[in-house]
């Protein structure tokens, strides 16, 4: 049906109307127009509630949405039902249907909760999600069967060994408080462990600082501390502040240590001094200390055998207070390897601390010999080295202010504890006495000359510093693998091997004139310089070429290279 047919029956159907219509309502042109008025203000009406219901967001539930179509469906029949009304007037009108408008009006907001239920109750959706587990199981189970054939096929580590606190870094000895610092006492060491901190030192073997006239047996008085080195509130204090940097301390506690007879004086004293001393370390223990230094131990353990086995078991045994292993080195004047080697067996001591590196021997052969043989018959945890102390003085007296920092590199890559003198590590010479007053920086103004020897000392201890950290840290140099490389009369190179971790290289030439050292095949061909003696020759981390090592005149240096399977 066109627009002119709707017209005509629109028309007819209007002429039916007036024809039954009362020609009394016919003739009242008032309510006419009144009637006219009010059926454009219900299509303005509905129109505008039409537009406002388009303008409504779909973000409800079920019922709102329902709420929403029937209000649009009721607005529509109304607007036809108006804009019919108002056609009629003039005798045409164009209607909307109320399909069309709900189709407009619904938007697909999603499935809700039921219908979600339902589609996942289906056949298929189960199927599907029995399908995904499968396929995420499989992909689990795979990737844990790589991760266990990785793990089969790599190489296995070693265990780490049995270690002890002393084998952690560097025994510091201060053999004279009163040398050591200006304040001259127990609390002005107490002051400088921040320093010792620094230097990484683990173990401060302190004194001995106990009354003890000389030669004198009976007057010993191994409890009380000897008032030119303060007292025991003192000695207290410093042993927390050590505690509390990570630092061990060890009471020298060797007897007759002013005088000249000994050891422990004679036959007939020995075994009352050795009753007394037993007290004595009961009660230094309980005042925390970690262990006990004692020169002198070849001949006391072979004079008094049973006090001496008393003496071991005080020291070595733990309690439920002090379960920790506190320490009992012995000292001795041996320095021939296989004499050491026995008496470290027969005393039992835990380390024991010799002349075998002497320095006045500048034989890398006999060295290199030495090391072997007590590598090879003691664990590494019983083994200490030495290149000075009490009886000997400092190391730059001994050997040389040049070859300072190649002995300290020897001592401190050496399998086992090194022992360092106070003021080894700026190269403190001894002049006139075996206790020369340790030198500390100041901030007061210096000449030219005293300028360089303070630039000097911070070199030196700067490189201790560094070697000392490296030799805490890295387990090849801290209970690695002693391998000798190379020897002749003046030079000397050995390994350092830990399981899968870097490995280093220690190398020394103690000759006047440049030495090369040809090093096993088995090597890499480079290496990285860690530290050397001479920085400007051989800079930190330059590669150098270990096919033909060249060192120069009493040089030593550190190299690295990694672990490749």
């Amino acid at each position: 049906m066109n627009t002119e047919e709707t017209n005509v029956d629109l028309k007819d159907a209007a002429d039916e109307t007036k024809d039954a219509e009362p020609k009394e309502a016919a003739e009242d042109p008032a309510q006419v127009s009144a009637d006219a008025d009010a059926t454009e203000a219900d299509v303005s009406e509905a129109d505008l509630d039409q537009e406002e219901q388009e303008k409504l967001p779909m973000t409800g539930g079920g019922d709102r949405a329902e709420d929403a179509v029937s209000a649009g469906g009721e607005a529509a029949a109304a607007a036809a039902a108006a804009a019919a009304a108002a056609a009629a007037e003039n005798g045409s009108v164009k209607l909307k249907m109320p399909e069309e408008a709900e189709a407009e009006e619904v938007k697909f907001t999603g499935l809700n909760k039921e219908e979600l239920l339902r589609v996942a109750g289906t056949p298929g959706w189960v199927r599907t999600r029995w399908a995904l587990l499968v396929v995420f199981w499989l992909g689990w189970l795979g990737m844990l069967g790589g991760a266990v054939l990785i793990i089969l096929q790599a190489p296995r580590c070693r265990d780490l060994p049995d270690t002890a606190w002393w084998n952690g870094g560097p025994l510091y000895q201060i053999g004279n408080i009163q040398a050591f610092t200006d304040a001259g006492d127990l609390k002005g060491v107490e002051q400088k462990m921040g320093s010792l901190s620094q230097l990484k030192v683990r173990g401060l073997l302190l004194g001995p600082i106990h009354v003890a006239p000389p030669d004198e047996a009976m007057s010993l008085r191994f409890e009380e501390i000897s008032s030119e080195f303060g007292n025991l509130e003192q000695f207290r204090r410093l042993v927390q502040a050590a505690h509390k940097k990570g630092i061990s301390v060890v009471l020298d506690l060797t007897p007759n240590y002013r005088g000249s007879s000994g050891p422990w004086f004679s036959n007939i004293s020995v075994t009352n001094v050795a009753e007394r001393l037993k007290s004595a370390l009961v009660f230094w223990m309980n005042e925390g200390v970690d262990g006990v230094q004692l020169a002198g131990v070849e001949r006391v353990a072979s004079v008094v055998p049973s006090l001496w086995l008393d003496i071991r078991a005080i020291v070595q045994n733990g309690t439920e207070e002090r379960p920790d292993k506190r320490v009992l080195i012995g000292v001795t004047e041996r320095s021939a390897a296989e004499e050491v080697s026995a008496l470290l067996s027969s005393s039992g001591v835990d380390l024991l601390v010799s002349r075998v590196l002497r320095p006045s021997n500048t034989d890398a052969r006999e060295l290199a010999q030495s090391v072997q043989l007590l590598y090879s018959s003691h664990s590494q945890t019983r083994l200490a080295w030495s290149l000075g102390g009490r009886a000997e003085g400092h190391l730059a007296s001994l050997v040389g202010p040049a070859l300072v920092r190649l002995q300290t590199l020897l001592l401190l890559t050496l399998p086992g504890a090194p022992v360092v003198n106070y003021g080894d590590e700026i190269g403190l010479m001894d002049q006139d006495t075996k206790f020369p007053r340790m030198l500390w920086d100041s901030n007061e103004e210096l000449n030219g000359t005293l300028q360089e020897e303070r630039a000097e000392r911070l070199s030196c201890r700067r490189f201790f510093r560094v070697l000392s950290e490296l030799r805490g840290k890295e387990r090849s140099l801290l209970y690695g693998d002693f391998l000798l490389l190379f020897n002749s009369s003046s030079s000397l190179a050995f390994q350092r091997v830990w399981d899968q971790s870097e490995r280093y290289i220690a190398a020394f030439n103690w000759a006047p004139e440049e030495a090369v050292l040809p090093l096993s095949t088995s090597l890499p061909l480079r290496a990285s310089v860690v530290l050397s003696t001479n920085a400007s020759a051989m800079p930190a981390d330059s590669s150098v070429d270990l096919t033909e090592l060249r060192l120069g005149p009493g040089q030593a240096a550190l190299l690295r290279f990694p672990y490749t399977g």
